[in-house]
């Protein structure tokens, strides 16, 4: 049997008339079927679609690549986001040194008696970004008279004589000056044992106040601002600042006893220049952190 092809009229429902086809446009020639055959858009029709298709694949791919190199960028790269800087000093990536082998950490519980047995002059917290090194304060062994110098010349030979009597280990020291002119030294004094870094620190009179007047400065206050964040459980810390920001000087210092070692940390500025406050209480966490 032959193939029938079937109208829409023949393939209409019984009770339903028939679908109604267009008329063929204008110089519209029939198909096989007897049905229209469309007609082609013309070429400049086609020329526009493909210009327009292009313009937008180009579009799209600037405006991907735009964002993948903003989600790239630094923040403070990125203008109209751009924050300001809040003054922190940019420190080296910090970590803890290698303890010999079965030694813990000064507050684990395996340590009651916060001992530390790394290398002391490894735990000391290194300059930051941009600073210069001091060439005699260099992170090494430093002597009981360099840290006496710290202090008020009437007080020097009594905190060296503290020390020669009491069992001190060793004292290492790091000391750096930044482009505004802030000079930082961070002292380590590490003794026998807990008590005998207690005692010292007792001898010196540090608590509520600093105790003996550190060098240029009768006095420091304690510093209100301090809010301990980052402070390791099981140490203590004593932060002082300097009450009259006089223009000509400004200093702030604070003492970290992390069992038994005792550290100071000493900022001091001359003349007009930037506020100690943020970068000295981030050396304070930093250096507490690293002795714990």
């Amino acid at each position: 049997m032959s193939e029938q092809t079937v109208t829409p009229a023949e393939a209409a429902p019984v009770g339903e008339p028939a679908p109604v086809l267009p008329p063929a446009p204008a110089g519209a020639s029939a198909g096989q079927d007897g049905g229209p055959v469309p007609v082609k858009p013309p070429r400049r029709v086609l020329r526009a679609v493909a210009r327009w298709t292009a313009a937008v694949l180009v579009f799209g791919a600037v405006g991907t690549g735009t964002a993948f190199g903003i989600a790239s960028m630094e923040r403070t790269d990125v203008p109209g986001l751009a924050t300001e800087g809040d003054g922190r000093w940019d420190y080296p990536e910090l970590s803890l040194p290698a303890l010999p082998e079965g030694s813990p950490r000064p507050f684990n519980p395996g340590n009651t008696a916060q001992i530390h047995h790394a290398d002391l002059r490894k735990l000391l917290i290194p300059a930051p970004e941009g600073a210069t090194v001091d060439k005699k304060l260099t992170g090494g062994w430093t002597t009981p008279e360099q840290f006496a110098s710290e202090y008020g010349e009437g007080s020097r030979e009594r905190v060296t004589g503290e020390l020669r009597d009491s069992a001190l280990r060793h004292i290492a020291v790091r000391g750096w000056t930044m482009p505004d002119g802030t000079e930082s030294r961070v002292y380590l004094l590490r003794f026998n044992s807990v008590g005998y870094a207690m005692a010292f620190r007792d001898d010196l009179y540090i608590g509520s106040g600093p105790g003996e007047a550190l060098e240029g400065k009768k006095e420091l206050v304690f510093d209100e601002d301090w809010e301990g964040d980052g402070k390791v459980p099981g140490t203590v810390a004593y932060v002082y600042t300097d009450p009259a920001k006089n223009g000509r000087e400004h200093m702030r210092a604070a003492y970290v006893q992390a069992g038994d070692t005792l550290a100071l940390i000493v900022h001091r500025q001359e003349g007009q220049g930037s506020d100690l406050k943020v970068p000295f209480h981030q050396t304070v966490v930093l250096q507490n952190q690293l002795l714990g």
